[in-house]
């Protein structure tokens, strides 16, 4: 009987990436962001969805922070935030094609764009439960804050606005990038989860899907009572 063969060095398998928790956040991150936007641009009576819109970003927030702690392999922080050196590597992989590394989840360098848009993301909802726009609308937490404050705060959601559209803007270039330049389709593994790799199928796991849920639901109900808290 001959022996088992090896698996060739550069066959590839299915191996997990993206588990369903981290797929409800990007993808409800994004609708609800096009929604926020839509609204403001609107205005009036649509600053009641802007509102909305904003509360359930805070709440998909908090989720996607507390999954980078207990979520599948690829969700940790720990998994793609790195040093310097790092960073660097990946960025010179990323220009050279005989240097670019496979990666299954986010790269070093793709680890800041992910935490720049958290962090820009993250201040945009927190402030907009205080600020007022001196017509019909306020905040939930206007009176805690008070005038001139919840002032300043309006001011630097207005600006903030500009820098997430810029991350958005680098988001969707990344993206074309890598599809044309390194032949990586990003957009695919987001939505099933799955990534046909040269890592082994163990190499990674996604999260608990009923931990998942619990947690959503869990952020969801925090933001609530905050969001009523001053009433």
């Amino acid at each position: 009987m001959s022996a088992p063969r090896s698996p060739a060095p550069d066959a590839t398998n299915d191996v997990p990436v993206w588990d369903l928790g981290v797929r409800i956040f990007h993808w409800s991150l994004l609708v609800l962001v096009v929604a926020a936007f839509v609204t403001v641009k609107i205005g009036g009576n649509a600053m009641t969805y802007h509102a909305w819109c904003g509360y359930a970003i805070l709440a998909l927030l908090v989720f996607r922070i507390v999954w980078g702690f207990v979520g599948g392999t690829h969700a940790r922080f720990t998994s793609f935030v790195r040093g310097p050196g790092a960073v660097l590597a990946s960025l010179r992989g990323m220009l050279d094609r005989t240097r670019h590394q496979e990666s299954l989840g986010h790269n070093p360098l793709g680890a800041l764009s992910v935490l720049a848009m958290l962090a820009a993301l993250l201040f945009q909802a927190v402030s907009g439960l205080f600020v007022n726009d001196d017509i019909a609308f306020e905040g939930p937490l206007y009176k805690w804050a008070g005038k001139e404050l919840s002032d300043r705060l309006m001011s630097l959601h207005h600006l903030n606005e500009k820098v997430i559209l810029a991350l958005v803007a680098l988001h969707l270039a990344a993206i074309a990038f890598y599809f044309f330049f390194h032949k990586d389709n990003l957009v695919r593994p987001m939505v099933t989860g799955i990534k046909r790799a040269r890592a082994q199928p163990g190499a990674s796991r996604h999260g608990s899907t009923a931990l998942a849920i619990v947690l959503l639901a869990a952020s969801g109900v925090g933001v609530y009572f905050l969001v009523n808290a001053a009433k």
